[in-house]
């Protein structure tokens, strides 16, 4: 079940990176590089190993929930940050 679970993770997650090289095939305004997909492969694969961490590790269900959330939450800070720069850092997209 655990395996099955791992790689249904996985598998959404490579889903959500084959939306923009989809998208480049009919669009020009996505422009995806290498070092783009790079990158979000590792926010999202990293993500989702460490959610699999949380769903191995944690046993009380209300802190896997409070894990996950945190977990989303930082996910879509970094993504915004490296996308847009919200937070006006150095490693900011615009």
């Amino acid at each position: 079940m655990q395996n099955k679970r791992f790689i249904s993770i996985l598998v959404f997650a490579t889903i959500i990176l084959l939306i923009p090289l989809i998208a480049m095939q009919f669009s020009k305004q996505v422009k995806w590089s290498l070092s783009d997909f790079i990158t979000a492969g590792a926010l999202l694969y990293g993500t989702s190993l460490f959610y699999e961490l949380i769903l191995k590790k944690v046993l009380k269900k209300e802190y896997r929930i409070i894990l996950t959330v945190a977990i989303i939450i930082t996910l879509l800070f970094i993504w915004l940050e490296l996308s847009v720069g919200i937070f006006g850092t150095p490693i900011a997209g615009n």
